[in-house]
């Protein structure tokens, strides 16, 4: 619509500087590759591995048996008369040692042993769900970077049209054809401009800040590749199947598996453990050396107030966590309808945006532009057809930016390859 030799100059200035960038600092920045950076770079995902690692090792520590007791002493040795100190002179003065070794049922430390396999796949299942919320979360970072970046391009194309059409108005003041009025609409228009550029500019540079939280000094680097928003793997229709692989249920269905086996090994300790003992003991040289052994069997006298107790307090316990995975399911099932609600709604509008208002807008800014150019409107109208226009492109991204992050929140709440559980407890 304009042209001017100031444009030429700073589009040659531009590609220069491009030019003379790094490499990295060019290449764009895709959204699988920083959800890829996020996962490598989680020291949160990490913990969760050393977790895991800690319970297999337990596992297998718990279900050994317990070392055996080595026991060595003296008994009966006098303290006065004749033989005191003595080890030898009294029959009674004996060294004695011994090895004892407490013999719990196998399928106690069966039980044992599972505990911390239950607890090793919660903390699989929580490692899930926080690869999960980081996938998501950069998936956010990433569109709001990636949205702002556009928007800001968008108003910096609009900003040098609008220099022109205020050089264009001053020359156009100079020489009758436009009013005074047509020059301060054309300053207060580029005006406005450059202050939506500013607030655009700080939308940037925190959606940078908090991608970079995610991925590092890669949040530098301009974002690129348009998502693929339109599609997700998430199938309405199919919801409870898919709630089987979410990762706030896949952990709480292993919570209840823990609750469960400690429940089994609660009751497995209402029979006691015995434990065995074997001593030799050594006198004087003029009496005979002696063997002993022994076993020993716990009394549960008050099996009623103890034992009883802490299997009612297991069960209990099974009870609670059922009842957290219901309410979860039910949370999840209201919250992921709705996300499906906003992200078809915005689809709508997208589409709607494209269709129909976008060219409306345009079609009104060429309307208004030809009645300017035959002498029929002032440049006022004109500037504010095309300040519309400029408002529309710029809501239609914000909607797509909306409905770009429902689509994130429904598409990586739900792992798409998912090895987790499919039976409800």
């Amino acid at each position: 619509m304009f042209h001017s030799p100031l444009r030429r100059s700073r589009a040659a200035a531009v590609w220069v500087a491009f030019l003379t960038l790094p490499a990295w600092a060019t290449e764009p920045l895709t959204l699988p590759e920083a959800q890829a950076l996020a996962v490598a770079r989680s020291q949160l995902l990490a913990a969760n591995s050393a977790s895991i690692t800690a319970s297999r090792e337990m596992a297998t520590a718990a279900g050994q048996l317990p070392d055996p007791v080595l026991k060595f002493g003296i008994e009966n040795l006098p303290i006065n008369g004749p033989d005191r100190l003595s080890l030898s002179r009294d029959f009674m003065t004996m060294r004695r040692i011994g090895l004892s070794q407490e013999l719990p049922r196998a399928d106690k430390r069966q039980l044992r042993t599972e505990r911390f396999e239950r607890e090793a796949a919660r903390t699989q299942a929580e490692r899930q769900l926080n690869l999960v919320n980081i996938r998501r979360e950069t998936a956010k970072a990433w569109l709001e970077h990636y949205y702002t970046q556009q928007m800001r391009a968008l108003v910096l194309q609009q900003i040098e049209e609008a220099k022109l059409q205020t050089q264009t108005a001053e020359t156009g003041f100079g020489s009758g054809r436009n009013s005074q009025a047509d020059v301060f609409a054309a300053r207060a228009a580029l005006a406005m401009l450059q202050d939506r550029l500013s607030q655009l500019v700080r939308q940037e540079k925190n959606a940078a800040l908090m991608l970079a939280r995610w991925v590092g000094t890669a949040a530098e680097r301009p974002v690129a590749g348009a998502p693929s928003w339109q599609q997700s793997h998430l199938d309405e229709g199919r919801l409870e199947e898919h709630f089987q692989y979410h990762p706030d249920l896949v952990m709480l269905r292993a919570q209840i598996e823990t609750a469960q086996t400690e429940a089994r090994l609660a009751d497995a300790n209402r029979k006691p453990d015995w434990s065995v003992e074997g001593s030799y003991s050594q006198r004087g040289s003029a009496y005979s050396n002696m063997v002993s052994f022994g076993i020993s069997i716990p009394l549960q006298w008050d099996r009623a107030n103890r034992q009883d107790r802490e299997l009612a307090a297991r069960l209990a316990m099974v009870d609670e966590a059922r009842a957290k995975y219901e309410e979860m399911l039910r949370n999840h099932d209201a919250e992921v309808r709705g996300l499906l609600n906003d992200w078809r709604n915005g689809k709508e509008r997208v589409a709607r945006y494209r269709d129909e208002l976008i060219p409306l807008a345009k079609q009104r800014t060429e309307a208004a532009l030809t009645s300017y150019r035959t002498g029929k409107s002032d440049l006022a109208s004109t500037l504010t057809a095309r300040r519309d226009e400029v408002e529309t492109q710029i809501q239609a991204l914000t909607v797509e930016m909306e409905t770009a992050r429902a689509w994130a929140q429904v598409n990586f709440l739900i792992p798409e390859h998912s090895t987790a559980a499919k039976d409800k407890p």
